[in-house]
């Protein structure tokens, strides 16, 4: 249709009765005289719009399904990352809480014996210069440590240092087979000497064939000449089996030791010795039968300047 003036008149007639016709609808609501055709135009094109609603839900779902994903992917992933958050936090309290309990335990055993220590931290275990029960600490030479210093933690005795470096140093664990050391016997005070088994418990040998023992009795170390490699009174271990010696100018017994090799993290190196011998006073209070080990008193460790311990024979080597 060209646009002329008639066409334009038309027009506007046309949208004039559209007008009108829609206030009369919205007028007579329910009764509006064009309900019938409103209803049979609604008959005609419903089943084309339930058709064409049947043809896009699914893909109108796919999308809102990839969003949904998409959402829930993120927020999976959020909740990965705080729970691998979370987890860090909670070993990192756990080691911090556990290394507190290890020194804790160390100043408990160095202030019961007397003992100057320096704290160090392992940092390496397995064979060095041919010993197979050996681990490596973070403290050397420039820390004023030096060959055949004694190395405790808080359970007891660990080892004795083998091999001095500026930054770092070696112990020989009192595990290895090659280990020996002198000991005292809780309470009579019999005198022996342990060799590390490895895997398997400490031998000790009483140098008294007739010296009561029974499983359960404890030993401390008995200490060298001016507390070189071992000073005295340092935990060792509890009495699992007295072995049959008949005939022996010695007893032997299987002993188990303190310490944990195997989980080794903080330790001490004693580098000044008790200026007395403490005896049995760093051993924790015997339990009664059939009660745990109760722990000792917590004490803080000796900080005095060296002193010449009197002296005595060698007990260890």
């Amino acid at each position: 249709m060209r646009d002329t003036r008639e066409s334009r008149l038309l027009l506007i007639l046309l949208v004039a009765v559209a007008f009108a016709l829609i206030t009369v609808d919205i007028k007579g609501g329910e009764d509006s005289p064009l309900g019938g055709a409103r209803h049979a135009a609604a008959s005609l094109l419903g089943p084309v719009e339930r058709g064409a609603a049947t043809v896009v839900d699914p893909v109108a779902d796919t999308v809102r399904a990839f969003r949904d994903a998409a959402t829930d992917s993120g927020r999976s992933d959020q909740l990965a990352r705080e729970n691998t958050e979370l987890r860090q936090k909670l070993a990192s309290s756990d080691m911090a809480a556990g290394r507190t309990k290890q020194l804790d335990d160390l100043l408990r055993t160095a202030g019961a014996g007397g003992y100057t220590i320096k704290a160090a931290q392992v940092i390496a275990i397995g064979p060095a210069q041919g010993f197979s029960w050996t681990i490596t600490i973070d403290a050397g030479g420039d820390d004023g440590l030096t060959r055949d210093m004694t190395v405790v933690n808080g359970q007891g005795l660990v080892g004795r240092i083998t091999t001095v470096a500026p930054t770092t140093a070696t112990v020989l664990l009192a595990s290895d087979p090659g280990f020996s050391a002198g000991t005292r016997l809780e309470g009579t005070g019999e005198i022996g000497f342990a060799s590390g088994g490895g895997d398997s418990p400490m031998k000790v040998s009483l140098l008294n064939g007739k010296a009561q023992v029974k499983a359960g009795d404890r030993l401390v170390t008995f200490g060298s000449q001016s507390g070189r490699p071992f000073v005295p009174g340092v935990p060792v271990g509890k009495v699992t089996e007295v072995q049959a010696n008949a005939g022996q100018l010695t007893k032997t017994v299987l002993v188990e030791p303190f310490v944990q090799f195997t989980r080794l993290d903080l330790v001490g190196v004693v580098v000044v010795p008790p200026r007395t011998d403490p005896r049995d006073a760093v051993l924790p209070p015997a339990a009664a039968p059939g009660q745990p080990q109760a722990p000792a008193a917590p004490a803080q460790p000796q900080a005095t300047a060296p002193a010449a311990p009197p002296a005595k024979p060698t007990g260890g080597n």
